[in-house]
């Protein structure tokens, strides 16, 4: 694995096209997308293959904010969606490149994702770990039952 890169697997028990969508929808990436003490505001998200979005985490704590935005690279829907990410600043310069595959199995689905190209100002631990935060708030989100 190179140093700049992340994996994260974990397996879901919810459908492919339910946590599909989580990723493309703006309301739902807010609330499951930042990790631990982090807020989330979607400035544009125009989920299409070339589309662009723009979004920020800000620290619950310190109020300090981080603007990034990329392009949709790759949707294959219910299967797989690939994107890049590029941090408004100039010190976490570099393209990150995210890429999300989803393989439905007997109890729901497998999630795959890798995360390449992450700047060198990131430790790739602190990454890895905002991950599995935000991987976690994804099961939780996409699993829930709500009736209605």
């Amino acid at each position: 694995m190179a140093t700049n890169t992340v994996r994260i697997h974990r397996v879901m028990r919810a459908p492919a096209e339910r946590i599909y969508r989580a990723f493309l929808d703006a309301g739902a990436l807010v609330k499951w997308l930042p990790p631990d003490g982090f807020t989330a505001a979607v400035q544009q998200i125009d989920a299409v293959v070339g589309g662009k979005y723009r979004m920020s985490f800000t620290n619950f704590t310190d109020g300090a904010s981080h603007s990034f935005g990329g392009e949709y690279l790759e949707l294959v829907p219910y299967e797989r969606i690939r994107y890049s990410a590029v941090f408004d600043d100039p010190n976490l310069a570099g393209t990150m490149v995210t890429t999300v595959v989803l393989r439905e199995v007997f109890c729901g689905t497998e999630v795959n994702v890798t995360q390449a190209g992450i700047p060198e100002a990131i430790p790739v631990e602190a990454c890895y770990l905002g991950w599995q935060e935000s991987v976690e708030l994804l099961g939780r989100f996409v699993e829930a039952v709500v009736l209605g």
